[in-house]
């Protein structure tokens, strides 16, 4: 499975819309974590890196970002995150990082397997030597 935009419910109501997410219809992977970056200084990036299992969606409740996937050749490709009815799914051994946040941005993560830091690469060379 490829990086690609996942499009979630959305319930349209005069007093506030609503979207939702059940396994496995929206998501496609279990859920075993969830975290979210907020308070992200201009200017500053997050990620910069890629899992050697795991699997990822990316949605912004809040605000909006940019995440930039890096293909091993140094070809990038950007992905506008600014509605919450949309996520990012990015698999695993896809090197990633997070820029351009907008205040009061909120970016909210669900993953397929719990932390383990020995699932990243973080040096970009090495997960180029990893992939081709």
């Amino acid at each position: 499975m490829s990086v690609k935009i996942l499009d979630f419910p959305k319930i349209l109501d005069p007093r506030g819309n609503l979207t939702f997410l059940q396994n496995p219809t929206h998501i496609p992977f279990e859920i075993k974590r969830v975290f979210w970056l907020y308070d992200v200084p201009g200017g500053e990036l997050r990620g910069g890196h890629a899992y050697k299992k795991q699997d990822e969606v990316i949605i912004a409740l809040s605000g909006s970002f940019d995440v930039i996937i890096t293909q091993p050749d140094g070809t990038k490709e950007k992905f506008s995150l600014n509605r919450s009815y949309y996520g990012l799914f990015v698999p695993a051994l896809t090197w990633r990082h997070i820029e351009n946040f907008s205040t009061n941005s909120v970016g909210f993560h669900l993953s397929s397997l719990e932390y383990n830091d020995d699932d990243y690469i973080r040096n970009f060379e090495t997960f180029k030597n990893r992939v081709l």
